[in-house]
């Protein structure tokens, strides 16, 4: 099934697909949470068969992340204090804020840095650097790093998933067919204790 997909985005028009990955980089970073990095994983499976390269994907995605990063340091930085007061930023939760807050004052613009193996925090981390007025220009810059670390090993992952199309597919069918006969076995015992049930009580 899993060389079925890629198959399939395979024989899409390249430049739809380095806009696909650009838009996920960039709209991540602002309506949380989507699968960008399984997007971006995906993407890379196609290095392996050609269909696109490695740094063009590299850039693309960070880039993108980069300037979604940098729209949330904005709303943050413009409207933080607003919207953190009317609670109108739903998926920044309470202890979100509290970690935020101190991590940002033990930490600073190192936390930007590693702000992409952070997960669950991510929009969190670009809204605050701009709620604490952070430096918008180095802000980027290391928001840039930090994309183009993480999506260097997820692109190298995706090549590596795309080489071992084959093997991977296999191990998937495998374990779909196990999960099948369990639920399938799982059905038959409640169907029939619920009968045997039955047929006691009558």
């Amino acid at each position: 099934m899993l060389e079925d997909i890629i198959s399939y985005i395979s024989t899409l028009d390249p430049s739809l697909i380095y806009l696909a990955l650009f838009f996920f980089g960039f709209i991540e970073n602002i309506v949380p949470p989507l699968p960008s990095d399984f997007v971006v994983v995906l993407g890379a499976t196609l290095v392996a068969n050609s269909t696109l390269s490695f740094l063009p994907i590299l850039l693309i995605t960070s880039v993108g992340s980069g300037l979604g990063f940098i729209v949330m340091y904005f709303i943050g930085k413009n409207l933080g204090d607003k919207l953190i007061r009317t609670g109108k930023i739903k998926f920044i939760k309470a202890e979100y804020l509290e970690k935020a807050d101190l991590w940002f004052h033990k930490y600073g613009y190192n936390l930007i840095l590693i702000n992409r193996f952070l997960p669950g925090t991510r929009a969190v981390i670009s809204f605050f650097s701009g709620f604490h007025r952070l430096k918008k220009l180095r802000t980027f810059i290391y928001a840039i790093v930090s994309s183009f670390l993480w999506n260097t090993l997820l692109i190298i992952l995706g090549i590596f998933l795309g080489n071992n199309i084959d093997l991977i597919d296999k191990y998937l069918t495998t374990y779909s067919d196990i999960a099948l006969l369990i639920t399938l076995a799982v059905v038959a015992y409640f169907v029939i204790r619920y009968f045997f049930k039955r047929k006691k009580k009558g």
